[in-house]
């Protein structure tokens, strides 16, 4: 695929002098197999040199579903001891892998912990969560992973050494402007955002139970909003694109509402003020900022970028209120101009905390999900856009295996975004999330020289386990259509993250990789779920170029 570089650029409005995110964390999730074989799991996750396992920590699959008398919530030991089980085994074999974990906690909530009045069919503890319920659930989970809690004694040890392993990264609730999370969105005919004013008593309570067992200094992320939202025409009463009880709230509409603001970006006062929970005066907006302190002091906001299977540069959407990744760049400069308002200087960092493409195949019931092969280049793509981008501290890849197609629609084959298809075969997207590789122009003349962007994920780890050695990568070239690979140009990785960016001239037209070898008797090749036994050499997917 050939691409102007003017097209990139323009797709994240990239300013000119954006700087290089050297750092930014390489983040991936797939709870399925997370909660169901960890080790394995975890093992091919550092193969592939992921750096942060995200995984869900819903509030009801550790609380007990009936409040037992003399609960006290805030103590692990009042927590039924089989449901921490799956999520210590996380804990430890992460620790093990020297992978970070990041605890999404978030509903639903048990429902003696949610509120009453649901409509039809009821049930669902995301109906109306207690904030300060959740604020001691909270408070549990974190005492739990707070590095010093021995489970066979159910307390603080202080070095024992059964202890958990600290957890140090955390989410407070996953797609808050989403109704089947957090509901009632909107109320009185859909014309009230009611989500923003109930997600902000969650994050103060969650931001105070997260400070009281000393993780006030961790890495604490916000917002992790569904990047779109309601957009249909009015019916039954309810104004155009506003979501209901259960529909989804456009995500910057909803930023201006958990920050107390109109559609002008100005203060709400009086009667608007009140029904959303806001102040209604001047002096209650100037106590806002320390009221809520979550919302500007958080570690970053959080973002589902979902370019809903286009390219990384192109939104489905002209609306204004969207964040999908092209959009990014909107969703800082928003929250920048938001917080300012109240005399914060916060630059939150933008995490994309969930991401990736749907495949056909296996998904054949429309014909927009994009090829194995196209999804490929286009993680690749929005990783080199992330790279360039100072702002976006994340790159992410949402799920590893691809669900059973049979058990999830068999016609639609569920969120199939895995790198790896359901029977076990690597998709072409398994080698481009291990050796990112991308080239924003493909053509040129002769004696000109092409960007060439790429990384070996597993660096780091490779590093370690070979005493600090650098890693080096090959960059290979074969001529024509079906010339022999030679290395053109070896390449030794500095940065922390394995990137490198450089510019490098091409003899002829031909075709391009990248090379990369494990160290020998790496741990990194113990067998997974996916290479049992491993490959000591291993490629990254390959980009044709023009010489002309």
């Amino acid at each position: 695929m050939t691409m102007s570089v003017v097209a990139v650029a323009a797709g994240l409005a990239l300013p000119a002098r954006a700087l290089a995110q050297t750092g930014q964390v390489a983040m991936f999730q797939d709870d399925a197999r997370m909660l169901t074989v960890p080790g394995p799991t975890l093992q091919t996750l550092r193969e592939l040199g992921a750096g942060v396992v995200r995984v869900t920590l819903a509030w009801n699959k550790v609380a007990p579903s009936k409040r037992p008398a003399g609960f006290n919530a805030v103590l692990p030991a009042s927590y039924p001891a089989a449901n921490w089980a799956i999520y210590d085994q996380i804990v430890r074999d992460a620790h093990a892998d020297g992978i970070a974990v990041d605890f999404s906690l978030t509903g639903p909530a048990p429902l003696w912990a949610a509120g009453g009045g649901q409509p039809s069919p009821g049930g669902y503890g995301e109906w109306k969560p207690s904030a300060s319920a959740f604020g001691q659930f909270v408070e549990a989970v974190a005492t739990r992973y707070s590095g010093s809690y021995d489970p066979a004694l159910d307390t603080i040890a202080h070095g024992d050494a059964n202890d958990l392993p600290r957890v140090s990264f955390w989410e407070l609730w996953n797609e808050p402007n989403f109704g089947e999370d957090l509901a009632p969105q909107a109320i009185k005919g859909s014309s009230v955002p009611a989500a923003p004013q109930a997600y902000r008593g969650l994050l103060d309570a969650g931001w105070r139970g997260l400070g009281l067992t000393g993780h006030g200094h961790d890495t604490i992320l916000i917002g992790n909003l569904d990047a779109r939202g309601s957009n249909g025409p009015a019916r039954r009463g309810q104004p155009q694109g506003l979501p209901g009880n259960f529909g989804q709230t456009k995500p910057l509409q909803f930023i201006r509402s958990l920050y107390c603001l109109d559609s002008n970006y100005h203060e709400l006062r009086a009667g608007a003020a009140s029904a959303v929970g806001c102040p209604t005066t001047a002096v209650g907006s100037r106590q806002f900022r320390s009221a809520h302190p979550a919302l500007f002091r958080a570690s970053g906001f959080a973002d589902h970028p979902y370019p809903v299977n286009l390219p990384p540069t192109e939104a489905s959407s002209k609306d204004p209120d969207f964040t999908e990744f092209s959009e990014l760049p909107r969703l800082a400069s928003t929250l920048d101009r938001v917080v300012r308002i109240y005399g914060s200087r916060t630059r939150f960092p933008i995490y994309n905390n969930e991401y990736g493409y749907i495949t056909n195949p296996p998904n054949h019931s429309s014909s927009h999900f994009v090829s194995p092969a196209t999804a490929a280049t286009y993680i690749n793509w929005a990783e080199y856009l992330s790279f360039k981008n100072s702002r976006i501290a994340s790159t992410m890849q949402y799920l590893l295996w691809d669900p059973n197609p049979t058990v999830n629609v068999p016609e639609y084959g569920g969120f199939a975004s895995g790198l790896v298809f359901y029977g076990g075969a690597p998709k072409p997207g398994y080698n481009a999330y291990r050796l990112p590789l991308f080239l924003p122009v493909t053509s040129t003349r002769s004696g000109r020289s092409l960007e060439v962007w790429g990384g070996v994920r597993p660096a780091h780890y490779a590093s370690l386990d070979t005493h600090g050695a650098p890693q080096q990568v090959q960059i290979q070239f074969a001529s024509g259509a079906s010339g022999s690979f030679t290395t053109l140009k070896t390449v030794t990785i500095t940065s922390s993250r394995g990137y490198f960016d450089l510019h490098l001239t091409f003899p002829a037209s031909g075709t391009v990789r990248l090379a990369w070898s494990y160290p020998a008797n790496d741990p990194l090749l113990t067998p997974s779920l996916i290479t049992p036994g491993g490959a000591d050499t291993v490629y990254s997917r390959t980009v044709k170029v023009t010489v002309k």
